[in-house]
């Protein structure tokens, strides 16, 4: 199936997800359009939170006029993917441009919190889609386990550079820095 058809599957799923309970997404993966229920956990949205706001610091000096965002879509039509990142490094002035998708090359880093139902999604599918778009940057936190991947140098669908760290550090990621000390992990059942 071509982008085209599956971009308006996906919208279409997206309409019919307003009218149902609860916090849905789309996204556009290997097999399609999927429509998800989302329950982020507050530990989750703390860490997506503080993340974006030490990355915003930082971004007023090495890269004025970007921002780090939650909730834009990405795509990349060659690749058939459009996916939702936890939070995004991009052009604040694509917020403004027409359209649902923030293309995936005007993107310079992308940032997943492990979510405790499906940690395959961010450590496999994505693990390959976001360097096969170019994206530069891929920060793995994974409250799980209190640990850290920092993925970088894009090469095909992977990346060349992976560095492990622990809740606690001071993870260097990109031109950037994000201190970890105050992730929580999630709570152990």
């Amino acid at each position: 199936m071509d982008y085209a058809r599956m971009r308006a599957i996906a919208e279409g799923l997206g309409a019919y997800a307003v009218h149902l309970e609860g916090a849905w997404s789309v996204e556009i993966g290997p097999s399609g359009p999927i429509l998800a229920m989302t329950c982020p956990s507050k530990r989750h949205e703390g860490t997506v939170h503080r993340i974006r706001e030490q990355l915003n610091k930082q971004l007023r000096t090495t890269h004025p006029g970007y921002i780090c965002a939650t909730g834009p879509e990405i795509e990349h039509p060659a690749l058939g993917r459009m996916r939702r990142p936890d939070a995004v490094v991009i052009p604040e002035s694509v917020l403004d441009e027409e359209g649902l998708a923030v293309d995936a090359t005007r993107v310079l880093a992308v940032i997943e919190i492990v979510s405790p139902s499906n940690p395959s999604n961010d450590y496999g599918e994505r693990l390959s889609e976001y360097p096969a778009m170019g994206i530069p940057h891929y920060l793995i936190v994974d409250p799980r386990t209190g640990t850290i991947e920092v993925h970088s140098d894009p090469c095909k669908n992977r990346y060349s550079r992976k560095e492990p760290y622990i809740f606690g550090d001071s993870v260097p990621f990109g031109p950037w820095s994000v201190e970890t000390s105050a992730f929580r992990r999630y709570s152990q059942a």
